[in-house]
């Protein structure tokens, strides 16, 4: 597991309130409201200092922790990284 899925799983418990595993389908598992997703994207925004927006924001990208672990590499490698406060 990469220390960018160890440390969203961590951040996706604290938001749902329970354990999750990487694979877990979060919307099918009644656990991403469209608030907890918008806190979710701060978060990530904050934590990795990329920016979500436009095709990023798409459900496939946040529906499982690996998914956003992906998106937070693809999103480091094309647009660079600034240091996290």
């Amino acid at each position: 597991m990469s220390d960018v899925t160890g440390e969203l799983l961590a951040v996706v418990t604290a938001e749902v309130g329970r354990a999750v595993d990487a694979d877990t389908d979060l919307f099918a598992a009644g656990l991403m409201s469209s608030l907890v997703s918008l806190e979710i994207v701060t978060r990530v925004e904050r934590r990795y200092g990329i920016d979500v927006n436009g095709d990023d924001l798409d459900l496939e990208n946040f529906r499982t922790v690996e998914a956003m672990a992906a998106l937070v590499d693809r999103l480091r490698a094309v647009r660079g990284t600034r240091s996290a406060p």
